[in-house]
């Protein structure tokens, strides 16, 4: 059973500053609420005891709101003093983080899938690391995932100008602490998905596990407006 999830909400969310003038991405608000409560929500459905939320820009923004506890979950915070991107920025959450895996979700999505078959598979299939992805229609603004045998994952493709369907990348993975922490760089802006999945590949077990959940990244500002409509009916 996974006990402890780190949320990415360390961005400064530049495509919604139009919409969210004065406010981490993760905060900005869907039905009066903030995006990163759904998540929360979501977690706590889940069973997680532990949340390491990963911040940096407005980070007081975050702290200042939710304080130290969720619905009975234990908020710790892991603060970027400076930009440490989606790999460092893990690896300072890494170290409040007291068990062996830990579930990393980006701040600025939401990806509906059941967290207990994702673990079961990653403990069945014995994978070192994993990634949850979704089948898109349109994977041209993400960039593909592909797998070989056991869905061990051989290559990431580039985004490309054409509109093809494909396994995206969801942005929730299972990932082992001691492992991560032995194979990456230090506490220095990295990206988990280009300087650590990629270049792992043949090195350590890096599995991807599809779902069909629901999916919506607020990056943009069409989907954040997408996202008020959408979690009109959340069931967590």
């Amino acid at each position: 059973m996974l006990n402890t999830a780190i949320i990415l909400a360390g961005g400064f969310g530049t495509r919604l500053k139009s919409v969210i003038a004065d406010l981490p991405k993760p905060m900005a608000a869907v039905n009066g609420e903030p995006f990163l409560s759904f998540q929360l929500k979501y977690l706590k459905h889940f069973g997680f005891k532990t949340v390491i939320i990963s911040t940096g820009y407005l980070s007081e923004k975050i702290k200042d709101f939710y304080k130290e506890e969720f619905a009975g979950m234990e908020l710790l915070y892991s603060h970027e003093s400076s930009p440490l991107g989606t790999g460092g920025g893990i690896r300072l959450a890494f170290e409040k983080c007291k068990d062996k895996l830990a579930l990393v979700l980006n701040g600025d999505s939401f990806f509906e899938l059941p967290v207990d078959l994702f673990y079961e598979l990653h403990i069945q299939q014995q994978s070192d690391f994993s990634l949850a992805l979704r089948q898109v229609d349109n994977a041209s603004r993400y960039g593909v995932v592909e797998r070989g045998e056991a869905n061990r994952i051989i290559s990431f493709k580039e985004k490309s100008s054409q509109d093809k369907s494909g396994s995206i990348n969801g942005g929730i993975y299972i990932l082992d602490k001691k492992l991560y922490l032995e194979n990456s760089a230090g506490l220095i802006n990295f990206s988990i998905e280009k300087d650590f999945f990629e270049k792992q590949l043949n090195n350590l077990v890096i599995k991807g596990f599809e779902f069909k959940g629901y999916f919506i990244d607020i990056g943009i500002p069409e989907d954040y407006t997408k996202a008020q409509n959408d979690f009109k009916g959340f069931k967590y």
